[in-house]
């Protein structure tokens, strides 16, 4: 039982994201708990630095140029006199 308490204390003072990937699992042994908790901690912070990146890389690439060009004729173009 107080094993149980343990991995309860522990599981309430998680973050948010973590507490609510490892509460449906309903572990009771501390050590395995814990080693979860840290695997899942891992894996999000890999996920959120693949899409930081992925972010990242898109903002360069529409930065470059826009899309569409101008919109309207060139300065050049155009039936001048």
């Amino acid at each position: 039982e107080a094993e149980e308490d343990k991995c309860v204390k522990f599981e309430n003072g998680l973050r948010p994201d973590i507490k609510q990937l490892i509460g449906f699992s309903e572990i009771r042994n501390f050590p395995t708990l814990v080693n979860k908790s840290r695997i899942c901690d891992k894996d999000s912070k890999v996920k959120a630095n693949y899409y930081k990146a992925a972010n990242e890389k898109r903002g360069r690439d529409f930065a470059r140029g826009k899309p569409y060009g101008r919109g309207g004729k060139k300065p050049d173009e155009g039936g001048g006199s």
